[in-house]
């Protein structure tokens, strides 16, 4: 399918936002609930399965469909298409803090493998599938499972990182050890494997788990400091730690102090 060429610029620092800018007849596709704002003009439609596969009928709708609930995702997707005269904007809002990262697809060969929530919005032509893990060590401790989101086209592509982004080019044979949740995407050209932390006692109480991912070139590999997974055990544990269980008036200051006590009320 004939990719969409589309402009964009990325506003923000912690909580991006990308801006996608569309030619009369353009289109992109976005991941549901993360359009942030659309320009008059541009119109927005949902379809099933992925807007790469509209043309194909029934069974290609089906296939789409049925790729994007194996990697977790919603079984729509959702059109933006600029139906006016001029340029118009869409953008799309990062879920969590961190960095959006523009991939033009057909400088990393055609094909990006990425974490199964990565994905945030692309030109309209770009296909999301799915890559099965063929090792079954990397899909029993891979921290992602067997199946990963596949991305297929030449056009541009928006992915998420939580955090910090490293973004790194490896050498053929170079090898990066890195934990499991701070993989987003690599090329497949590199090699995705899971080795075993090593010892028992670090793997116990080292704080960093089991197994950890190691990466081979040649290729590149984008890394995040902040994985979704990390932050939500951290208000997890940090909900716990707040006296009284978190309730309503749980460890604050004003806990069985009457608002006529702190206003000197003598009624």
């Amino acid at each position: 399918m004939p990719m969409d060429v589309v402009d964009y610029e990325i506003f923000g620092h912690e909580m991006q936002y990308v801006e996608v800018e569309l030619d009369p007849g353009e289109a992109a596709i976005g991941e549901a609930g993360v359009m942030m704002y659309m320009q008059d003009g541009i119109a927005m439609d949902t379809v099933f399965g992925d807007g790469s596969a509209q043309q194909s009928g029934l069974f290609g709708k089906l296939l789409g469909a049925g790729k994007r609930l194996l990697t977790g995702e919603s079984l729509f997707t959702t059109v933006f298409h600029n139906e006016g005269t001029g340029k118009r904007r869409v953008a799309f809002a990062a879920p969590y803090p961190g960095k959006i990262v523009a991939v033009d697809l057909s400088t990393v060969g055609g094909t990006l493998i990425c974490q199964k929530d990565a994905f945030l919005a692309a030109a309209k032509g770009v296909a999301l599938g799915i890559a099965f893990q063929r090792k079954i060590g990397v899909g029993l401790f891979g921290g992602e499972g067997f199946v990963m989101q596949k991305l297929d086209g030449d056009g541009m592509a928006f992915i998420h990182a939580g955090g910090t982004l490293l973004e790194k080019t490896l050498a053929p044979g170079e090898r990066l050890r890195v934990d499991t949740g701070c993989v987003v995407a690599f090329q497949p050209s590199v090699d995705f494997d899971i080795q075993y932390a090593g010892k028992i006692k670090t793997a116990l109480f080292g704080g960093e788990g089991l197994f950890f991912a190691t990466l081979t070139g040649p290729g590149k590999v984008w890394l995040q400091s902040l994985p979704l997974s990390r932050m939500a055990d951290r208000i997890v544990l940090a909900s716990r730690a707040v006296p009284g269980g978190g309730g309503k008036e749980g460890g604050s200051l004003l806990s069985g102090v009457g608002l006529g006590s702190l206003l000197g009320d003598d009624e």
